[in-house]
C-alpha cells in the first residue's frame, strides 16, 4: 500500500497524494466544464468548474483513497434536464471525467517516456509522472464501471428507454453496495480482476507511447 511510503519513502508519497490530487481535480473540472458547455450551470453555481483542488475533494473519501486505497471525490452536481439533447449531452458530460484523464495519461506517458532515458529511473520527476499515468489509467478505468454511482453507470442509463427506468432506480441505490462487494471481494479472494485490466491498459498505452 502507497500509505506504507509515508515511513519508508516520504517524498514518494507526497507524489502519490500530489498526483492523486492532480488526477481527481481534472476529472471533476472536466464534468463541470462540460455540464456548463451543454447548457447546465448548477456546477458553475457551486464553483465546481475549477482547478482547485478544494473544490472537489471530499475530506473523507479522500483520506479513504489515501490510506485504504478506495475513496471518492465530490459527486459534480448535474441537472440533465438542463443540457441541450438530454440523453447524449448527459453521456458526453459523464465520458467527460475519464476522457480527461486519458488525455492526461497521454500527455504524461509521452513526457515520461522522453525524460526518462535523460534523468534515469531513480529522478524524482520520473517517478512522479509514473505515478500520474497510473492513477489516471486507474481513474479512467475504475470509472468506466457501469455501476452506480460511476461514470459509466450514467452513461449506460443515458442510453436505455424509459421503460427501464425502475431498473435505474432500483440499481442507482444498491450499485454502491454492488460496487463495495465486489472490490472487497477482489481484495479478500486475491481474484486481481481489477489489476489485471489496469494493468491490460496501460500496456496498451505504453505501446502508443
Amino acid at each position: 500500500m502507497p500509505i506504507n511510503w509515508l515511513f519508508s519513502e516520504p517524498i514518494l508519497f507526497i507524489s502519490w497524494v500530489a498526483a492523486i490530487l492532480i488526477a481527481l481535480t481534472i476529472h471533476e473540472f472536466s464534468h463541470a466544464a462540460s455540464a456548463k458547455f451543454f447548457g447546465d450551470n448548477t456546477a458553475e453555481a457551486m464553483g465546481r468548474v475549477s482547478l482547485n483542488p478544494l473544490a472537489h475533494i471530499d475530506p473523507l473519501g479522500f483520506a479513504m483513497l489515501i490510506f485504504i486505497g478506495f475513496g471518492w471525490a465530490k459527486p459534480v452536481p448535474v441537472n440533465p434536464y438542463n443540457l441541450k439533447n438530454t440523453r447524449v449531452s448527459s453521456a458526453l458530460v459523464s465520458l467527460a471525467g475519464p476522457f480527461s484523464n486519458l488525455i492526461c495519461a497521454i500527455v504524461f506517458g509521452f513526457l515520461l517516456n522522453f525524460l526518462t532515458p535523460l534523468l534515469g529511473q531513480e529522478n524524482m520527476l520520473v517517478n512522479f509522472l509514473f505515478l500520474l499515468v497510473l492513477i489516471n489509467i486507474i481513474l479512467m478505468i475504475f470509472n468506466l464501471i457501469p455501476i452506480p454511482p460511476l461514470d459509466g453507470s450514467k452513461v449506460l442509463f443515458s442510453f436505455l428507454p424509459d421503460k427501464y427506468n425502475n431498473f435505474k432506480e432500483k440499481f442507482s441505490i444498491n450499485g454502491p453496495f454492488i460496487l463495495i462487494g465486489l472490490i472487497l471481494l477482489d481484495n479478500l479472494l486475491n481474484l486481481n480482476i481489477f489489476s489485471s485490466i489496469f494493468n491490460f491498459t496501460l500496456n496498451i498505452l505504453y505501446r502508443f507511447l
